[in-house]
């Protein structure tokens, strides 16, 4: 096993997430297995329960951990389906050491950082990389992304944990990767003094970046290459130009060209093996045509639907149509606004704070025949809508807003559970489709398996009326149900799981697809709208 450790300084939010998944897909395209870890020295045991304004998308694996959206990443460029032991973070490891204290495993010793803590971090970062990816086997190299910047607190026994490791393996094992931000002066120029000092930081703590990555609007040029080869000691080749690009997709492409591929195999001394270019390919595919799809969000931050993001491009791109997403505040907006788009999408969410603007949404959709995808919320939403406009049932709602007739609700045998998440229903499931329906034109098949995350369901109770007044359910499990369409629409489907956290540039979402080409039939007028 060899490892990529990748480490962050001068700010965060650089993009060491993307760094280290394209530098994996490089290495893929080479023909080596990779699999990645991603660190996050937050208290929390996952990223379950934290607010997705302030830290992004709550990214679902196959398992159902709750993770940081950088998995998500991985997931994609990588493709491979990764589990919780991928996300490492401070509560998960302070929790088994004290675990393992209570139980008297360390015979009496006093615990400490190091070795206790440090020990842990390097035990889960071997397990992870050592578990076997699912239609791969076992990984060549393994990814190892440390979350923060260089010099934080939280950050320290997981860089001195990286410290001993690279320590511990042969040399040409492991290789160090340091993200850092190049900014420009009023005058243009390229400023190399926060990289130094974000190096010599580095250096502190017994680490030696074997590559920088320089993160900036615009290329590096050879002078400031050199520059920072110079004041951090190591080869100019060794020094990657990373500017900011139109789409997260083309970063292998333009690392390729910085030899990034090269610089790697020489510290790791891999074998030279000839590049599949599919990738490359793909990812420079020109668009032919073009849709405008607004999105009803109740957060007012992209990255808390990145999947959705990712996945309508996926779509896009295998549709050969460029999809422009506007955001629209689900409290603020105005229905002659989305008369303008050439589909609506309602995603996910908890709480009640604009559900009436989602619901009011569903509604033009469905009567104004605009090509609709609800996810998850966006699902139940679309049930409270037909039972309120097609039953007439005013009072309509779902138990997480409120008193009235709970056409949403939490099931028999999820209610007394107290923990927070342990009424959630998370990770894989599979799912029946119906014969005869959008669900089954769109999967092909009669079982699918797809991601879930959330609390309430469709109450059986009225299932049987929502059915009569002509709501299709086309997918369940057991006594839940998964999709539902409404007929004679040019498109109108909603999934209470989401698909977009299995979307991949190489296999798009099936109801993501059908939904972009929806919208463009529409927008063409091959569909009557």
């Amino acid at each position: 096993m060899k490892y990529i450790f990748v480490t962050g300084g001068v700010m965060s939010g650089l993009g060491k997430g993307i760094t280290a998944a394209s530098i994996g897909r490089i290495l893929k395209n080479r023909g080596y297995t990779v699999t990645a870890v991603k660190i996050d020295p937050y208290l929390n045991i996952d990223a379950g329960t934290m607010n997705p304004g302030q830290h992004g998308e709550v990214f679902v694996l196959s398992d159902g951990g709750e993770v940081d959206l950088d998995l998500g990443n991985y997931e994609r460029f990588l493709d491979i389906d990764l589990s919780s032991l991928h996300n490492i973070t401070t509560g998960k490891i302070y929790r088994s050491v004290i675990e393992k204290e209570r139980r008297g495993d360390y015979l009496g010793e006093t615990v400490q950082i190091i070795p206790h803590i440090t020990d842990e971090i390097k035990c889960c970062i071997r397990a992870a990389a050592c578990e076997e990816i699912p239609g791969a086997g076992k990984a060549d190299i393994c990814l190892v992304e440390v979350g923060g910047t260089v010099g934080d607190i939280e950050s320290m026994p997981f860089l001195e944990a990286v410290r001993q490791m690279r320590g511990e393996l042969p040399v040409e094992d492991t290789v160090l990767i340091h993200v850092t931000l190049i900014p420009e002066d009023s005058m243009g120029d390229l400023k190399t003094k926060p990289t130094q000092h974000s190096v010599k930081a580095l250096r502190e703590l017994g680490l030696y970046a074997d590559i920088i990555v320089g993160r900036g609007h615009r290329p590096i040029g050879s002078n400031t290459k050199r520059k920072i080869s110079a004041f951090c000691d190591l080869p100019q080749q060794g020094v990657i130009s990373a500017a900011t690009v139109p789409d997260i997709y083309q970063v292998p492409t333009e690392m390729e060209k910085e030899g990034a591929a090269e610089v790697l195999s020489r510290h790791l001394h891999l074998e030279s093996r000839g590049v599949d270019s599919d990738w490359y390919s793909l990812v420079a595919k020109e668009y032919t045509s073009r849709i405008e799809v607004g999105i009803v969000s109740k957060y007012g931050i992209e990255d808390v639907y990145m999947s959705i993001k990712e996945a309508l491009k996926h779509a896009g791109r295998a549709c050969s149509t460029e999809v422009k997403i506007s955001w629209l505040d689900a409290e603020r907006y105005e229905d002659r606004h989305l008369g303008e788009f050439d589909g609506i999408l309602i995603p996910g969410g908890f709480g009640k704070r604009g559900m009436e603007g989602k619901i009011e949404a569903i509604r033009y959709a469905r009567t104004e025949k605009i090509p609709l995808l609800g996810l998850c919320l966006g699902f139940q939403m679309s049930v409270v809508e037909y039972a309120r406009h097609v039953l007439g049932w005013e009072n309509a709602t779902s138990a997480e807003l409120g008193e009235g007739r709970h056409v949403i609700a939490i099931l028999p045998e999820q209610q007394g559970v107290t923990d927070l998440g342990g009424t959630m229903r998370l990770g894989n499931y599979p799912i029946t489709i119906r014969e005869n329906t959008l669900a089954m034109q769109i999967y092909g098949q009669p079982v699918i398996v797809e991601r879930h995350r959330h609390r309430y369901e469709v109450n059986p109770l009225y299932i049987p009326e929502l059915e009569k007044a002509g709501l299709v359910f086309s997918g369940s499990w057991k006594n839940r149900m998964e999709i539902c369409e409404v007929p004679d629409h040019p498109f109108f489907l909603a999934t209470q799981f989401h698909p977009e956290f299995r979307s991949r540039p190489t296999r798009p979402s099936p109801p993501f697809i059908g939904f972009v080409k929806a919208c463009s039939a529409v927008k063409s007028g091959e569909v009557n709208s």
